[in-house]
């Protein structure tokens, strides 16, 4: 009798979280944060997931989207990881760039990538180098020539990773101007001619610019990714630049993060409950038809990974064999 008195006990306190879990959401307000800033294909799909997402979770919270640009992507990585609420009513978007930041340079980092919460991504894209078209740069072989211009963000930024890896491993000759707050800030400043060249999503480009491209304002020099963008046929890769072995392996490893896309977080210490729900909320969007069609009236592609999926290439990253990991820190050097 007393068993079957303790296991009617452990079915109703099961049935009563299962039920508070449900409700937790009620009336509440998610926010995520962007770390890229307003504007762009990150907070563009971050607002497309917050009118499409909350009719998955229960309790239909409303979700709110809150950019907190600065310090190349670092400012809000170390908000979730440090300051944020672990109570599943935060989540984030943060660039793509930030493991390997913490594995090959690692300033200004509160947080630890292998212990965030992963809850998906929204796919994969290549990253491009592209220059103002009336600089004068026709192909990659004219930036190890002539210097060009290049704006950043800050050290841990894919836009800053990529040019400073150049420099030092290959020789390019990218004058990296630190300080702007936003990508779209620097996208200004290429219109105003305070500085020739940028790097970011070819995805980004065309669904935010894309008279940039239809009337030849820029020329793409680069691209970065596991292959060839299928429209970018005849535009090198970063990895193929190399000249020999260790150097392939090096780019290999700093264009390794591309493979993320938009990767969304969690901060450690979600209950684990709500951190299924966000889960199984943030799968389902990315599969309806409602958020699809408005991701494609945004150019923008989405090609749903799990959070596994995000979580061992974020472990292998981190993980890298520390011999390339170390020459590839050499490589980078201080970026002030």
């Amino acid at each position: 009798m007393r068993r079957m008195a303790m296991s009617a006990l452990l079915v109703l306190a099961s049935a009563m979280n299962a039920v508070a879990a449900d409700e937790f959401y009620k009336g509440k307000t998610i926010t995520i944060i962007n770390s890229t800033g307003n504007g762009g294909s990150y907070y563009n799909i971050a607002l497309a997931l917050s009118r499409h997402m909350p009719k998955f979770i229960p309790g239909n919270p409303a979700i709110v989207v809150k950019s907190m640009p600065g310090g190349g992507n670092v400012l809000a990585t170390n908000f979730m990881y440090v300051s944020a609420p672990k109570d599943g009513t935060y989540i984030a978007t943060i660039n793509n760039s930030i493991p390997l930041h913490q594995a090959l340079d690692g300033r200004g980092i509160q947080y630890d990538v292998t212990k965030f919460n992963w809850i998906g991504s929204t796919g994969t894209y290549n990253s491009i180098a592209y220059v103002w078209g009336d600089a004068g740069f026709k192909s990659i072989q004219d930036v190890f020539k002539h210097e060009v211009v290049l704006g950043g963000t800050g050290v841990g930024s894919s836009i800053v990773i990529y040019p400073a890896a150049m420099n030092s491993l290959l020789g390019a000759k990218f004058k990296i101007v630190l300080g702007y707050k936003a990508t779209s800030e620097i996208d200004l400043a290429m219109e105003r001619g305070e500085v020739q060249a940028r790097t970011g999503s070819y995805t980004g480009l065309r669904s935010d610019h894309p008279d940039w491209l239809s009337e030849k304002k820029v020329d793409i020099l680069m691209q970065i990714g596991s292959k060839r963008d299928p429209d970018l046929l005849d535009v090198p890769l970063l990895s193929e630049l190399g000249r020999n072995e260790e150097e392939h392996k090096i780019l290999e490893l700093i264009s390794a993060p591309i493979s993320l896309g938009r990767p969304y977080l969690a901060p450690p210490g979600v209950p684990e409950d709500r951190l299924a729900m966000l889960r199984s909320a943030f799968d389902q969007t990315l599969r309806d038809e409602a958020f699809l069609a408005e991701a494609r009236k945004m150019d923008h592609e989405i090609a749903p990974q799990s959070a596994q999926e995000v979580a061992q290439i974020v472990e292998a990253t981190i993980k890298a064999p520390p011999a390339i990991i170390q020459r590839a820190r050499e490589v980078m050097g201080p970026m002030e």
